[in-house]
């Protein structure tokens, strides 16, 4: 009886809702008319052509295998919740009419919508949702593994509800299997589930796929017939007719493209390009406008990672050098004109960023237990080398020696070697793609030559560095990490030491730190909001000082050159130009 008495008051707390929020509840109410960054009143109609670099060879971006268009996730396959992207983490019904929890969100239970359908016009059940959950959790991408081992049981608790009970405490949980995408059942009754093809996936959303030809092109049509058009949570979204997407081989030619009005937009990532070259006629005419995008999240990393798994970045001594070597001021400046700031840590721009100087009090009690295996700057406090913005960089060329010197390795006739006299040489590995990044490692390369380094660059195309990743095959690699503002499970799939020798996660540094372990636990087991942010910003102290990444540069906006004929709304969501923006919230209006 005891028992029972303890588990009443949650039972009582427990009530099936609108929405769910990470922390504290929803900003909208129940019966909200749309999303506070969509035009409930913008027209339908038109196309918005895309580009996407690479190729594709396969329909099913669920899995490991193969290269499938990022559209699918995004315009053919819903989840049971969808996120507002006006708030860190809030999720609303979508497929689910209602999601209900405990107080302790050791379980939840969603109920469908009535009206639910796939495409073809079956209803969306509770067996297609266990199944979606099960089969993404056995066979799916590795993505989806960590959160499915935490769920003790799936059942059917009516003709539209489904409950999943954890095994784990994670107050993720419930949002993580809420954004699960929900497939049906019967198209892979006589097909594996794990294996690579292009048999278009059948699914709930606003879009069905329409023609494509792999590695060239893909087109998404608006279904008329959508189930969801009435939602207030797609009021004022999903307005185009048919969104496509062609594939090209590099940015360059990209730009091209969009120049010679093949495109409708182009994502700019030069901000001196973005100043100097939109001089072209159909952007003097006003046939093309520019677009600026303020957001509000965190900056995430881009950069250059290096391999621990690899002897010769295992050393932080030597990642230490490759640090000083890069000459970031000087490089922004001759690609950039100096025009974009630095990306200081993983959480930077944000509430959630590590601060300056010594870690503060509610930081410093959480990574205080990890002391003896951190940087003693992980503490103290830690800034990027800078350099004097020439193109010598001659002071951190000699720091670098140093921290090269005392991990070993010294320069005999010109060439840096170890006490065993084998060379330092390395390959830094790029898509062909990616002309932006060739030219900064040009720059890099020819700094390490002075400290006697051997660097070589090799460029290989999307579907080769796409599996080179997965098997961390790589000395080092251009690297994309992007960040919410209300980070949780994922982070284990970056930074989990279970990621070390598990092929397919996404710790590509080969990351294996129990005090990152530690973070993620409380981040994900916490109620208290502080101690949230007390455990990311500790993090992010562990992934800053640990010297993984070599960080290059970030916009805080995005830049948008696109047909004058499309529009978006006025209010933009805090997070910008992210997913749920473009194309899902513009229209088209001559």
């Amino acid at each position: 009886m005891a028992g029972l008495a303890l588990i009443a008051p949650q039972l009582a707390l427990a009530a099936p809702q609108h929405g769910l929020a990470m922390y504290g509840k929803p900003a909208l109410p129940a019966g909200y008319e749309s999303l506070p960054y969509t035009n409930p009143d913008a027209p339908q109609g038109g196309t918005v052509v895309l580009a996407e670099p690479g190729s594709f060879d396969s329909l099913n971006p669920y899995i490991l295998k193969g290269q499938a268009p990022w559209g699918i996730r995004t315009h053919v396959v819903e989840s049971l919740l969808g996120q507002s992207y006006d708030e860190p983490f809030t999720l609303y019904g979508l497929l689910a009419e209602t999601v209900e929890t405990d107080d302790a969100r050791s379980w939840v239970e969603f109920t469908l919508r009535a009206e639910a359908r796939f495409s073809n016009g079956d209803p969306v059940t509770p067996q297609d949702v266990i199944w979606s959950f099960e089969t993404l959790g056995d066979k799916g991408h590795p993505r989806y593994l960590n959160s499915w081992d935490k769920v003790a049981s799936s059942e059917i608790t009516g003709p539209r509800s489904v409950k999943f009970t954890f095994n784990t405490p994670d107050r993720e949980l419930p949002m993580i299997l809420g954004l699960r995408p929900v497939l049906r059942k019967a198209d892979w009754e006589d097909r594996p589930f794990e294996e690579s093809g292009l048999q278009p996936i059948t699914g709930t959303g606003p879009y069905v796929i329409d023609e494509f030809e792999a590695g060239r092109f893909v087109s998404f049509k608006r279904n008329r017939d959508y189930w969801g058009n009435d939602l207030g949570f797609n009021a004022g979204k999903h307005n185009l007719d048919e969104i496509k997407y062609d594939y090209y081989t590099d940015q360059s030619v990209i730009f091209e493209a969009f120049k010679a009005g093949a495109l409708s937009v182009f994502r700019e990532g030069n901000a001196q390009r973005w100043l100097q070259e939109y001089n072209f006629p159909a952007a003097t005419t006003g046939e093309i406008v520019k677009s600026e995008i303020p957001h509000a999240r965190p900056t995430g990393m881009t950069g250059f990672v290096m391999n621990t798994r690899r002897e010769i970045f295992a050393d932080i001594r030597v990642r230490d050098a490759m640090m000083h070597a890069f000459n970031f001021e000087f490089i922004n400046q001759a690609l950039n004109g100096g025009g974009l700031p630095r990306i200081t840590s993983y959480f930077s721009n944000s509430q959630l960023s590590m601060k300056d100087g010594e870690a503060d009090d509610a930081v410093h009690s959480l990574l205080a237990p990890f002391k003896d295996s951190l940087p003693t700057d992980a503490l103290t406090g830690y800034h990027l080398p800078k350099s004097d913005g020439s193109g010598r960089n001659r002071r951190n060329l000699r720091k670098a020696a140093k921290l090269l010197e005392q991990a070993g390795w010294t320069v005999n006739n010109g060439v840096l070697v170890n006490n065993a006299g084998e060379p330092f040489t390395f390959e830094i590995l790029l898509k062909n793609t990616a002309t932006e990044n060739e030219a900064i490692m040009g720059i890099f390369v020819d700094a390490l030559k002075r400290l006697g380094i051997e660097a070589r660059l090799k460029l290989i195309d999307p579907v080769q560095h796409r599996e080179r990743l997965k098997d961390y095959d790589y000395d080092m690699v251009h690297f994309t990490r992007y960040m919410s503002l209300s980070p949780g499970n994922e982070q284990r799939l970056y930074w989990g030491r279970d990621g070390v020798n598990t092929p397919g996660t996404r710790n590509y540094m080969g990351m294996d730190s129990a005090a990152a372990d530690a973070m993620i636990d409380t981040m994900l087991e916490t109620r208290d909001a502080e101690v949230f942010n007390a455990a990311v910003r500790a993090l992010d102290r562990v992934l800053t000082t640990g010297r993984y990444v070599i960080p290059i540069w970030y916009n805080p906006v995005s830049f948008l050159a696109h047909d004058a004929k499309l529009h978006y709304p006025e209010r933009l969501p805090v997070y910008g130009d992210w997913t749920g923006f473009l194309p899902d919230v513009w229209w088209y209006q001559d």
